[in-house]
This record gives structure tokens, sequence and C-alpha cells, in this order.
């Protein structure tokens, strides 16, 4: 499969305007949400998001990774969870949006892990990052947001160490029909209602479930992970296929 796999999902914009870049309106987007983030996010997956992590972070736990990248971080919460759950030696988290960050700052301040976690503002599209520098690199509901897919994985494969894993963790679209009825009804209707609530940008939350329909999902986002020049790539979906972990090995 070619490298056009990605394309649907990297036509999907926040604001729907081709005035700005995906990267652009995606920072904005975050960077006007941030504040609402964590609420909505509970709100959204009814807390199940919590779980999803921690299943996630099941799978590198044979790795004993001890430098891990934790792309599209957001509020730090997936970057916090690894650090309780793995005890690594340092993670770095990086993110478009600064808004997001300054919430990971204050969150790992609070809990005095400002020496374990460091966050700092980047595109994953080019990450400042040397090759082969670290033991895992984690995605948490992050990908579908990439202007570039099929690159994002070149540069996260290519700052993982030989042998390291790449944990992604995104949300998707549940194949049975009934299910796909209310999931529908949730996500195309009473997310963006409430999004519009809470955070006032009504636009953020409606683009959430078009973004999820459009990203490559099962074999097709596995196909992504082996153009990157990964093996071993898995996926396994969760909660009725609403959202699914990738795993590869570089």
């Amino acid at each position: 499969m070619s490298d056009d796999n990605g394309k649907k999902v990297e036509q999907v914009t926040p604001y729907g305007s081709q005035a700005a870049a995906k990267t652009e309106q995606v920072r904005q987007m975050f960077d006007a949400i941030a504040p609402a983030y964590d609420f909505m996010n509970r709100a959204m997956t009814l807390g199940i998001d919590i779980w999803w992590r921690r299943l996630a972070v099941k799978r590198l736990k044979r790795l004993h990774p001890t430098r891990i990248l934790d792309v599209a971080t957001g509020t730090g919460d997936f970057a916090i969870q690894l650090h309780d759950s793995l005890q690594p030696e340092h993670i770095t988290g990086i993110d478009l949006s600064q808004g997001m960050l300054d919430e990971a700052c204050r969150k790992i301040k609070e809990k005095g892990l400002e020496q374990c976690i460091t966050f700092e503002q980047g595109d994953c599209m080019a990450l400042e990052i040397a090759d082969a520098t670290f033991d895992a690199v984690t995605v948490a509901f992050g990908v579908r947001n990439f202007e570039h897919l099929q690159q994002g994985y070149r540069e996260m494969a290519r700052v993982l160490k030989p042998g390291g894993m790449l944990c992604v963790l995104e949300l998707s679209t549940p194949t049975n029909r009934f299910i796909r009825w209310f999931y529908d009804l949730y996500t195309l209707h009473i997310i963006p209602w409430i999004g519009s609530m809470k955070s006032g940008d009504k636009s953020a939350y409606r683009y959430l479930p078009q973004s999820i329909a459009a990203v490559p999902q099962g074999d097709d986002m596995l196909q992504l992970m082996r153009n990157a020049g990964l093996h071993d790539a898995t996926f396994k979906r969760l909660t009725l296929g609403t959202c699914t972990i990738y795993t590869a090995i570089k």
C-alpha cells in the first residue's frame, strides 16, 4: 500500500478552511480548548480513556524502556501514567500546542516530576531529535491530527532505537452496525453540543468524529507502520471498537 493511505484524514481540518495548513489549525484548536480538554476527555469517553492508556502501558512493560518520547503529549496524562507505571529514567513529551503544554507543566510541577518528565513544543513532522534516541515512542489520540501521517510515522521510527517499540493509541469507529448507530448519535451530536458549552469551540468537537472516521484503521494503520520501516505490527480493538492499540518494533 502506498503513502496515500493517510490522505483522507490529512484533508480533515478543525476549521475547514484551506487558508491555514492543518498543523496550524490543530495548534490553534488545542490552544483554544486546553483549559477544558481534560474535562472533555473524561466526558467523551466516560472515563474509559484512563483504562485504555493503562492497557497501552502494559504493552511496553516487557521492554523496560529507560527513555520514552510521548508525541502529541497534550496535557501530559499519558506521560505521567508512563512514568508512574514504568519508572523510566526520563520521558520527553512534545506537542504543537503551548496551551496544552502549559497544562502539562502545571501537572508535573504539582507532582514534583520536573526532573523525570520534560515537555517541549515541537512538530512530529520534523523532530529535532537525533536518530535512535528512544527505547519507546508513544502517541495517545494524536496521529489523526498529523498533517502528513506517513511522514510522522517515519520520524517516530527514525528516533527509535533498534528493538524499540512504537505504541499508538487511537480512537476508532465500531464496525457493528447497531453499535455504530449509537456511536454516531453520541459523537456527531452530543459531544459537539457538550464541547461548545464547556470550551466555546464547537468546531473542535465537530472535527473529532470527522477525524476519527477518516483516520486509517486496523490493517491500514499497520501498513503505515510497515512503510516506515517497522515490523511485527499488531493491533487490538478495545471497548466495542471505539479505540485501538497499535504496536510495532524497529
